[in-house]
């Protein structure tokens, strides 16, 4: 059997590619990244698309319908196709390309799965409640040099640390 921990990239050089990213796109684009502007692009446009009299009466939606801005001329929809076409073919180069669940030997697949929808709901809420995802708050934020930046990062880990305590169970 093939020892697969091998095949991951150095994390020292993975994160000094991230940095070149990160300069690339405020270079190209003028923006930083993230993930969760694409998605609510997306969202808007189909909630807009076919409820049209409902988006021009709520607030939130109402300047998607007004207007004809369509997620195709987002740069940041384009970001996310390209994040998850890469990660397939890195995990088809590296022989990771496979559909499973993974998940601790104490808990079911259709609780991890149940779990795992709960936790994007969660973060997906917190992205909108923070106005932007954690790559757009921290690592964006620290390329800029922002102070927001370095807090997001501090209440990102210590968030993290804090609940991967209580939810241990879920993945141990």
């Amino acid at each position: 059997m093939e020892d697969k921990s091998k095949k991951y990239m150095n994390p020292y050089l993975a994160g000094v590619i991230l940095g070149f990213v990160i300069m690339a796109a405020f270079f190209f684009s003028g923006e930083g990244l993230g993930g969760s502007g694409a998605f609510k692009d997306v969202v808007k446009t189909t909630v807009t698309t076919i409820a049209p009299e409902y988006s021009l009466n709520t607030h939130y939606f109402k300047s998607a319908a007004e207007s004809e801005h369509s997620p195709l001329k987002s740069w940041l929809v384009f970001e996310v196709l390209g994040v998850m076409i890469g990660a397939a073919i890195s995990g088809a180069f590296a022989g990771r390309l496979s559909l499973k669940v993974e998940h601790s030997p104490n808990i079911t697949s259709r609780k991890r799965i149940i779990f795992a929808i709960l936790g994007g709901m969660l973060f997906g809420i917190g992205s909108q409640l923070g106005r932007g995802c954690t790559s757009g708050a921290g690592l964006s934020g620290m390329a800029v040099m922002s102070v927001s930046g370095f807090l997001a990062v501090g209440a990102i880990f210590g968030s993290g640390y804090l609940f991967a305590w209580f939810f241990r169970k879920l993945w141990i």
